[in-house]
């Protein structure tokens, strides 16, 4: 079969490619994008695979399901593409990190520093109709990113897990919590962010757990400008 990753992610995930129900998903995806206006463009639905590895992942940023504005999804969690407004989620998030670290916001939504340091920015469904958030739930996608999760759970070295959110939280059964270190607090959205994400310190708090795996601690610092890609 057409390799879809294009590094150590392969070998872990090309059982679910083959499995049954991912040819039902792909069969559902052809249409939707003939058929529909579908986020991320077809050839970014993988980048968050793409550009951390499984061999590089020491940080997961669980979110739900992709933006479903134009010009906004990319395939990570929580990012959005240069010269794209910056949605509030990831306002608050920006705000919450200078409250942690003190690095004020940058003025884009542009996420990849993260990601190229080993932070996979993971969404459970990883494609979504334009305005209609949610709308590819419950079509597949959902067990090749707990096989994903799974995959990283039980590897030899650990890796922090940020759960932000009751969808994120589920999927604290999949990880092996003896082995890897999972950080929990309200979602980042406007709806919920006074419950328990300010004050959460994330950033901080992966980074110490880092330290202690005698792992490098991330730089959460983005740049002040991005180059359009």
């Amino acid at each position: 079969m057409k390799q879809l990753i294009h590094n150590d992610w392969w070998p872990i995930l090309k059982p679910q490619f083959e499995a049954d129900y991912y040819q039902q998903l792909h069969n559902f995806l052809l249409n939707e994008y003939q058929t529909q206006t579908v986020y991320p463009e077809m050839h970014h639905i993988f980048t968050a695979f793409e550009w951390t590895p499984y061999s590089k992942v020491k940080v997961v940023i669980l979110g739900q399901d992709p933006y479903h504005g134009p010009h906004q999804a990319h395939g990570l969690s929580f990012s959005v593409l240069p010269g794209v407004a910056i949605p509030p989620s990831l306002q608050n998030i920006y705000k919450e990190l200078q409250d942690d670290l003190g690095y004020p916001p940058v003025k884009h939504g542009y996420l990849k520093k993260w990601a190229e340091q080993g932070v996979l920015l993971l969404n459970s469904v990883l494609t979504v109709r334009a305005g209609q958030a949610y709308s590819h739930q419950g079509h597949g996608w959902e067990k090749l990113t707990d096989a994903a999760i799974v995959a990283l759970s039980e590897r030899p070295q650990p890796v922090v897990f940020i759960l932000w959110g009751k969808a994120a939280q589920k999927k604290k059964q999949l990880i092996n919590l003896e082995t890897n270190i999972v950080l929990e607090s309200a979602h980042p959205s406007p709806l919920s962010a006074y419950r328990g994400f300010f004050g959460s310190r994330p950033f901080s708090k992966t980074n110490q757990a880092l330290v202690a795996m005698g792992e490098t601690p991330i730089d959460w610092q983005l740049p002040a400008t991005v180059d359009g890609e």
